[in-house]
């Protein structure tokens, strides 16, 4: 079946939605402790990572966390070309216009969200534990995971873990994919009776 006319549309508002993480950060991490009162933060774009990095990275040295550089992450070369493809192959259910491509590329969609957000929790997981033995400042039993979503607090610093103007327009892109499939799936049923 073909699809209806809301359904077309969301898929250029989807493309749309998803250009954003070219133009905005994804996540935002930001750190507070009484020793920084304006706080500290960092920014995770679909291909960067921007903001306080540099002192981040030195006040991690002391508690044995890896160093954030660009280079270390993978993700900013796939990801970018992952997003392309997806939104190129949203270009190709507009253009077959069946429902059926359409339900597809939003399980795509919700596979490529889940290995992300696993990738991520990973990364956060080995930075938090895979601690060096040897630095300055140890706490028996303390792991330093930043959270993925949320708040944590860690020694004395609060961290708040939450998605960026990017990281949120691509969230609305899921919602609008699922609510229209449930839409398009509704429609399929009402024509089919």
């Amino acid at each position: 079946m073909k699809l209806t006319k809301p359904g077309k549309v969301s898929i250029i508002i989807v493309g749309l939605f998803i250009s954003t993480l070219w133009l905005f950060p994804m996540w935002d991490i930001q750190l507070g402790a009484p020793q920084y009162p304006d706080g500290l933060s960092m920014q995770i774009w679909i291909n960067d990572i921007t903001g306080d990095v540099d002192i981040i990275n030195g006040l991690n040295h002391y508690i044995g966390m890896n160093t954030i550089h660009k280079e270390d992450f993978k993700e900013f070369v796939y990801l970018p070309i992952t997003m392309m493809v997806f939104i190129l192959l949203g270009l190709i259910v507009l253009l077959l216009n069946r429902k059926i491509y359409y339900y597809i590329w939003t399980g795509i969609f919700i596979v490529i969200s889940l290995v992300s957000f696993y990738d991520f929790y990973m990364w956060e997981y080995d930075y938090g534990h895979n601690l060096d033995p040897n630095a300055p400042i140890k706490v028996p039993g303390m792991a330093y995971q930043p959270p993925l979503i949320g708040y944590k607090k860690m020694l004395n610093f609060d961290a708040l873990s939450q998605p960026h103007i990017g990281g949120w327009f691509y969230l609305l892109a899921g919602v609008i994919m699922v609510t229209m499939c449930y839409y398009e799936w509704k429609k399929s049923k009402t024509v089919a009776l």
